[in-house]
Formats: structure tokens, sequence, C-alpha cells
């Protein structure tokens, strides 16, 4: 991944993708900071996925990780959208939706590419596939499940603490 521009600009942009992400998560939602940290996590986001294709051409194959790309930017627009229109009537609650899980999303892809290299640094040589898959999803399940019981817990809190900071403007 390192070894081409687009390689470092990747992992630049995923290194400032996580951060602003954690940050959007863990900060105050509906303020001038947080819509701040969004664009920033957004712009950062849209890179990542671009790059991310470009690496696709490099190597020549279409693989897992590049179909959740897809479904990663998929996400991120569906958040993204209704901020931008402020339609429909809940847009508040797709956003918060979305956009949490664009950032779980994130956080699979992150567990599964260090996840997968341990083959490599284990040195296995023999159908390292079936074990780079499996990897991928363990990391996926294992991050998915906790972001869905932590989003369960707090979505409720999250879309009052935002009508109420609608109220307050």
């Amino acid at each position: 991944m390192f070894l081409s521009a687009i390689g470092i600009v990747h992992f630049a942009s995923s290194i400032i993708s996580l951060l602003f992400g954690t940050l959007a998560l863990i900060k105050p939602k509906g303020t001038k900071n947080h819509k701040r940290i969004g664009y920033v996590y957004t712009i950062a986001m849209g890179v990542l996925l671009a790059t991310s294709f470009m690496i696709y051409r490099l190597h020549g194959t279409f693989g897992v990780l590049h179909w959740f790309a897809v479904i990663s930017g998929i996400t991120l627009l569906l958040g993204i959208i209704p901020m931008l229109i402020k339609k429909p009537i809940k847009y508040l609650q797709l956003h918060l939706s979305f956009m949490y899980w664009s950032v779980i999303g994130l956080y699979c892809a992150f567990f599964a590419e260090v996840l997968t290299r341990i083959p490599f640094i284990l040195k296995v040589d023999s159908n390292i596939i079936p074990v780079f898959y499996s990897l991928v999803g363990i990391a996926t399940a294992i991050v998915s499940i906790i972001g869905s019981i932590y989003f369960r817990k707090y979505k409720d809190s999250w879309i009052s603490l935002i009508e109420d900071y609608k109220t307050k403007k």
C-alpha cells in the first residue's frame, strides 16, 4: 500500500477519517464544532473511498474490501444528503443513523485491515485466501455487533439531544 503516492494518501485519509469519525461520535451533536468535524470526516472519507478504487486499479482485482467501499460510499451519501436538503421531516434521524454506520463501517475496515496482516506476519504460506476472508469476516462481525449494541443503547438519547439543540437554536 505504501509503494505509491495513492497508498500514502489512502493511509493518511484513513487516519483522518478514523480520528474525525470518532470525534463526531463522541462530541455533542448539532453544534458548529460537530458540523466542522463532520465536514472534515466527509471529505477525508471521500478521499479514502476514491483512493480505495485507485488501489483496485493498481492491483487489478476487485475484492471484498472494495465492495465494502461501495457500501461505505452509499452509507456516507445517505448520511450527507438529508443534511444538505433538510428533507424528509426526520432528516436528522437519517443523518444520525447513516453517519453512525459510516463510522462503524470504517472501524470494520480498519480492524479487517489489521487482522488480514496477521497471516503475513506469521508467514502463513499455504491456503492464505480462506484465512484472509475469515479474518475479514471476524473483524466485521465483532465490530458490527459492538456498534449495533452501542447504537441501540444511545440512539434515542442522541435524537433527543439533537431535538433539544434544534429547539434552542
